[in-house]
């Protein structure tokens, strides 16, 4: 059977193939869009490795989606000092984590 890469595989060899060989060869006004395409590439890699299926898990114990989840919190759902209020800070926290994950992870750095 053949070994197959994985969508994070490609992406980071086609990222690291634009940065090293092709950006170099490239027009100097040309070298911040060619940046841009890399940094696209590195969150799709990063997105292709998360598994956000036990966060969503966790979400719909709070609301029908995110946005429904909003509104709760607007409406004052969780009131501070309750068991809801725990549970659901610690739900945003989980949430804000995994989109530093893919989209910022210099965010994390020095995260407890």
């Amino acid at each position: 059977m053949l070994e197959q890469p994985d969508a994070t595989d490609l992406l980071n060899t086609a990222r690291d193939a634009l940065l090293q060989k092709l950006l170099p060869a490239l027009p100097a006004h040309l070298h911040y869009e060619a940046r841009m395409i890399a940094n696209a590439m590195a969150i799709a890699a990063r997105s292709a490795g998360v598994d956000p299926t036990p966060l969503a898990t966790r979400l719909r114990s709070f609301a029908d989606d995110e946005a429904h989840f909003a509104a709760r919190i607007r409406a004052g759902a969780y009131p501070p000092g309750s068991p809801a209020y725990v549970g659901a800070a610690k739900l945003l926290q989980e949430m804000v984590r995994l989109r530093c994950t893919v989209s910022a992870p210099r965010a994390l750095k020095g995260e407890p």
